[in-house]
Order: structure tokens, then sequence, then C-alpha cells
């Protein structure tokens, strides 16, 4: 089975949306290509491949889900994001 290319990869249209510059988006892939390749991320990668092709294999249908490595199910992609929706700032804290 080949691997299809993913088109957008490097040229993601939320840089354009988030007004990054050039130097910006340079810094932020080095630390998405560092942080994708630490051995805890790797784990995590192999864990949600092997678990999608078991859940396939059993039927369960995976559209639209990723692998929740917290409560280790298939949750939808839009709750499966980093803090659960919490955001960055703590509440309270607006000025």
């Amino acid at each position: 089975m080949t691997s299809r290319r993913n088109k957008k990869a490097g040229n993601h249209p939320s840089y354009k949306e988030r007004g990054m510059s050039k130097e910006s988006i340079a810094k932020k892939k080095a630390y998405d290509s560092e942080h994708s390749s630490s051995e805890s991320a790797k784990k995590k990668r192999v864990e949600a491949n092997k678990k999608r092709r078991e859940a396939q294999k059993s039927g369960e249908d995976t559209s639209g889900k990723d692998y929740d490595h917290k409560s280790n199910r298939f949750i939808s992609t839009k709750a499966n994001r980093g803090k659960k929706g919490e955001g960055n700032r703590k509440k309270g804290t607006r000025k």
C-alpha cells in the first residue's frame, strides 16, 4: 500500500490566518518536528495506529474520530484536542 502525500504539509492555511511571519512559521515547524520525533510521541502514534487497525478490523466506525490516550477510547477529533477546550488562559485572569 502506498501512502498518499499530504499536499498541505508545510503550508497550512492557518499560518496566514494567524498572521505568522516566515520566521515564526520556521520556528513552529522546528518545534513540531522535534516534538513529533520524541519517544513519547512515537509511542502514542504507534499505539493509536494499532488501536485504529484493531477497531476497524472488529467493524467499529472510526471515521472522524481520534484515539484518546487518556480515556483509552475513540472520541471525536474536535473533542480530542489539547486542554480539552479549556484554552490557554486561566479563568479570572482577564484584564
